[in-house]
């Protein structure tokens, strides 16, 4: 039986060896020598920011259950390969997308197999339980199977990733690019976090990048920076439809993306070669989904099905605060099969029990004045007289205030009893 294990993340702050100048400056930006010797700064994807990644690393562990796979027999040892096996490998992948080796692929492969091979572990354990998805969904849209992993670079495979700029989930949507594409953002539910509705929510706009420029590097790339700066660097270079020839006027983290989508589908096929043990997700491998049409709550399915609750949040991520909103439109819940089995025979138990617990009223009874206070309100004049004897006058006093003539408002009197009254207003006037 496999025990679970805690470890710790190291960062490695130099790369490896590998006969080519680089360096990385804070994890942003890997700045190297290209092959003419000039220097060039490409920004790496957010995603892939070491420091967040640590975050990510504990989050997966602690909620996505995943385990270190002690029947993994490795050294640990990355081993240098020449440019030449790196290009061979790449060529040999049963891919449609054109998988080129360069200078910048190689500085994304070498950043994977050394000081990110934990987090290529990570990806590894989670790519299980999400490729399923991910194909189905690319192949309703008949588009290339190795964009399953373009969601490895942009969320490390995090459904609730959320970018400095906004974007969200799996697939990492904008959210007017996601409600374009037919998913769902209020209060209770964020569809970009859905795994299933934003991947085929992915392919379609994916299908559809591609059918704007003919080439599918040229599509990824507008996946990232939006389709308007890639017609800009196309135009900017001349009319050139190809990805590498309008590389220099792209921007710096696009200029960093088609490589690091190359080197993610090298690492995730060849990690063996690299000796990457995978991890091991323990998230149920049978799934299934129940429809609802009225509200129910994470947290008494998770009482009345013994289901961890974090599992169900795990399986459910779109749902924000726990809540199922199936009266707004049917909605689905996705649990292990045993759960379902549970779920449909406590439904009606479970539906009563959120209507006592969780329920919005349908309607508000409007509180009216009790007749105590209302004769209490009604009665006093001796409460206006000690209201305003607290500021020194009486109720005469006031009554006799009240008959000053109109022209005492602006520093004249018409009795010279409350001169010094008029004298007070009529600083405002």
């Amino acid at each position: 039986m496999m025990k679970k294990k805690t470890y710790i993340i190291t960062l490695m702050l130099t790369l490896f060896a590998t006969g080519m100048s680089a360096q990385i400056n804070d994890d942003l930006e890997i700045i190297f020598n290209d092959e003419e010797g000039q220097q060039e700064v490409i920004n790496v994807p957010e995603a892939l920011y070491m420091e967040e990644l640590d975050s990510l690393m504990s989050l997966f562990h602690s909620q996505n259950y995943l385990e270190i796979d002690d029947g993994c027999e490795s050294s640990g040892e990355n081993p240098y390969y020449s440019d030449e096996e790196i290009a061979n490998r790449l060529r040999r992948m049963n891919t449609v997308i054109e998988m080129p080796y360069n200078t910048v692929v190689r500085q994304f492969i070498d950043r994977y197999t050394n000081r990110m091979r934990r987090s290529v572990s990570t990806w590894l354990g989670a790519i299980n339980f999400y490729t399923p998805i991910f194909e189905q969904a690319l192949e309703s849209y008949n588009v290339p199977m190795e964009l399953k992993y373009l969601p490895v670079i942009e969320s490390a495979l995090n459904p609730k990733a959320v970018s400095r700029v906004g974007a969200t989930g799996l697939w990492q949507f904008m959210l007017a690019t996601g409600k374009q594409y037919g998913l769902r953002v209020n209060s209770l539910v964020d569809d970009r976090r859905d795994p299933i509705r934003a991947s085929y929510a992915a392919a379609k706009y994916l299908r559809d990048l591609f059918r704007i420029f003919g080439d599918w590097t040229l599509a990824i790339a507008a996946y990232n920076c939006g389709p308007e700066n890639v017609n800009k660097a196309i135009r900017r270079s001349g009319g050139a439809m190809d990805y590498w020839k309008i590389y220099p006027y792209l921007p710096s983290e696009t200029r960093g993306y088609v490589p690091a989508f190359i080197a993610a589908n090298y690492v995730m096929t060849y990690y063996c070669d690299h000796n990457i043990c995978p991890m091991l997700t323990t998230l149920p491998e049978h799934t299934d989904t129940v429809v609802v049409n009225h509200n129910v709550s994470l947290s008494s399915i998770s009482k009345f099905c013994d289901i961890d609750i974090n599992m169900l949040r795990e399986l459910n991520p779109q749902y924000r605060r726990d809540l199922v909103n199936g009266l707004s439109e049917p909605s689905t819940i996705r649990m292990p099969i045993a759960a379902i089995n549970k779920y449909v025979e406590q439904e009606d138990t479970i539906r009563l029990y959120d209507s006592e617990h969780y329920s919005k009223r349908m309607y508000a009874e409007i509180e009216e004045r009790s007749k105590t206070s209302s004769s209490h309100r009604s009665s006093g004049s001796s409460g206006k007289s000690s209201s305003s004897s607290r500021y020194g006058r009486g109720r005469q006093q006031n009554t006799q205030t009240a008959s000053v003539s109109t022209s005492s408002r602006y520093g004249r009197s018409s009795r010279g009893g409350s001169s010094s009254n008029s004298r007070k207003r009529g600083r405002r006037g």
